[in-house]
């Protein structure tokens, strides 16, 4: 006969493949490590589904999170997968409010790490006002997850009478940026390549949600917003053009740099344009109304460096061109590959 050997043992260190059984193990590794730190009255119910009351016009989205490291400067993947779906769902305008977390485990995680991670879900949750309300834990063998993916879908309430989306832009329209680009990316390879800059770079992993707020306080006169993740600034100004069939027209100087990020590209050879970001986003809006949204942007701490970095064109619809810092023009196109992989 085997050996009985206490659960209390397998809680130690690591994560085992039967942590993921739905065995006891399963079940101390939900209510030791898990739950306690996002718990609310939906999720304690601990049902196959959460059940919970809505009304209006919502918003739902989801998505999932590879980056690799799990940490990096200014965050981690918990934090990225909540800002991520907190994000998506601001940008048509809804206000989040509740959340799903799957988890799929590599077999020898460490339990510090996983709780450092689900620590940083609960602050960044009460950073942005939502609840995760349900979700899933898998495990899998040593070497088939990278440590942990984490897969969040979000649903949110749409004011009445807002209608934000990526085919809204109008000729005439401004271009807000909320501030400076590449940061995500920049600070994720840095960490991930062992790379050190004179200047050093941090993630601008952040939810977005009270800072969309703000500008819809301000004026109902936006009619895109985005945030830049996957292929950058360029990527999003070239959705933009397409869906609203408008010429996109920016310029290089007025678009904010940091200076690590600056140095890090040149010194690398990337261009920031096609850079991922985590914090920002990009509006267009009422010429009318720009300085009123400007004015509410930089009162948020997210926003501080929110500028106009361009406006929507009748010429070369579909495209984006920007006048470059030498008064050249460029035509700026959509990312046809991956520059830095396993970021988000």
């Amino acid at each position: 006969m085997p050996p009985i050997i206490s659960t209390e043992i397998f809680m130690n260190d690591k994560i085992l493949l039967a942590h993921g059984s739905g065995s006891k193990l399963s079940h101390d590794l939900l209510e030791k490590i898990l739950v306690p730190p996002i718990n609310n009255s939906i999720l304690a119910r601990m049902d196959d589904a959460a059940v919970f009351e809505l009304s209006g016009k919502l918003a739902f989205t989801t998505d999932s999170y590879v980056v690799s490291p799990i940490f990096f400067p200014g965050g981690d993947i918990g934090r990225l997968a909540v800002c991520g779906t907190v994000n998506d769902l601001s940008m048509s305008g809804a206000e989040p409010l509740y959340l799903s977390l799957a988890l799929i485990i590599e077999e020898g995680l460490e339990l510090e790490e996983l709780r450092r991670i689900i620590e940083s879900v609960k602050n960044t949750c009460a950073e942005a006002g939502v609840q995760i309300i349900t979700g899933d834990t898998k495990v899998v063998n040593h070497g088939k997850a990278d440590k942990l993916f984490i897969n969040t879908a979000g649903i949110g309430v749409i004011r009445k009478g807002l209608d934000i989306s990526g085919a809204n832009a109008k000729v005439g329209d401004k271009i807000i940026l909320s501030g400076s680009i590449g940061e995500h990316g920049i600070a994720v390879m840095s960490q991930r390549e062992g790379l050190q800059f004179s200047v050093p770079v941090q993630s601008d992993c952040a939810p977005l949600n009270r800072l969309v707020s703000d500008m819809l306080g301000a004026s109902r006169k936006i009619n895109c917003l985005r945030d830049p993740t996957r292929g950058g600034l360029a990527a999003t100004l070239n959705e933009f053009a397409r869906q609203s069939n408008a010429g996109i027209s920016i310029e290089e100087e007025k678009i904010p740099l940091h200076d690590g990020v600056r140095g890090a590209c040149e010194l690398l050879g990337l261009d920031p344009l096609y850079i991922a970001n985590e914090g920002k986003l990009v509006a267009i809006v009422s010429p009318a109304d720009t300085e009123e949204i400007l004015a509410a942007m930089r009162k948020n701490k997210y926003a501080g460096g929110a500028v106009v970095i361009g406006e929507v064109t009748a010429e070369h619809r579909g495209r984006v061109v920007m006048k470059t810092r030498i008064g050249a023009s460029r035509i700026v196109d959509m990312p046809t590959g991956e520059i830095l992989p396993r970021i988000c």
